[in-house]
């Protein structure tokens, strides 16, 4: 695992210990961390507190611009539409996920929004398969399934 997905990771564990989905990102920008996060959906009570979005809200401060050009974001789980449609509108370089997802993901298993040639930026995207973080989200949602005071056991 290359040290970025390795950081998304971690950010991914922190996620665990909010009781969120485990969802980490990071954003590089010339072979520097300029953003990390990790989901905080419920912990905020805000829909769209995942970790793609954080980053790439970091990001853009961190740099001065909304343009992401030139940057690349390692997540650890394929984005969903919201997090890929951000991606477009922020004009991000490249992407790297860990893990595909099979309800949500928009970047090729509902759909290929990333490289859509309607859209007008495409996103470079890169799978790279990772255990690891595969594990991880198994583990939460079979954990979930499993308690019976979680009625949200299958909401990502």
């Amino acid at each position: 695992m290359n040290k970025y997905m390795q950081m998304a990771l971690k950010e991914a564990q922190k996620s665990l210990q909010l009781d969120e989905v485990p969802v980490g990102a990071v954003i590089v920008y010339q072979d520097k961390i300029i953003a990390k996060a990790h989901n905080l959906k419920e912990h905020s009570k805000n829909a769209i507190a995942h970790a793609e979005i954080l980053a790439i809200e970091k990001a853009c401060k961190k740099i001065g611009d909304w343009r992401l050009n030139e940057c690349t974001m390692y997540v650890t789980l394929e984005p969903c539409l919201m997090c890929a449609g951000a991606m477009i509108q922020c004009r991000l370089g490249h992407l790297v996920y860990a893990a595909s997802n099979s309800k949500f993901g928009y970047v090729e298993s509902i759909d290929q929004i990333l490289n859509n040639s309607k859209n007008n930026h495409i996103v470079k995207v890169e799978k790279e398969e990772n255990e690891e973080c595969l594990k991880l989200l198994q583990s939460f949602f079979q954990k979930k399934r499993k308690s019976p005071l979680n009625s949200n056991a299958n909401s990502v």
